[in-house]
């Protein structure tokens, strides 16, 4: 998976489709990545079963997106792009737009 903490991604297809976010977690024995401000799920939670909010009450918080469906948006020319591995000049290994050829990271 070329989706890494941080990368800003665009949604392919759901119904968060079209739209843009950065990515919180990177879920990768499932296959899901965590979207800031997308996929927002509330949850009910008694009094004294969660520690963050022990009033109780709803909670909101972000749900999950299958990775399929995020393509990662090249910081260089802000197009949604796919992600190529290319080696510098000092040997490491690092990705690139394939619409630009810009190396990041």
């Amino acid at each position: 998976m070329d989706i890494r903490k941080n990368d800003t991604v665009k949604v392919l297809s759901g119904k968060e489709k079209g739209k843009t976010g950065k990515v919180l977690d990177v879920l990768h024995g499932k296959g899901r990545v965590r979207v800031e401000k997308l996929m927002t799920v509330k949850r009910a939670y008694k009094k004294g079963r969660n520690p963050a909010n022990p009033e109780g009450g709803i909670v909101e918080k972000y749900g999950t997106l299958n990775a399929s469906n995020v393509q990662v948006v090249c910081p260089k020319c802000g197009k949604p792009t796919r992600v190529a591995r290319v080696a510098r000049e000092d040997g490491r290994r690092v990705r690139a737009c394939k619409q630009c050829n810009e190396k990041w990271e």
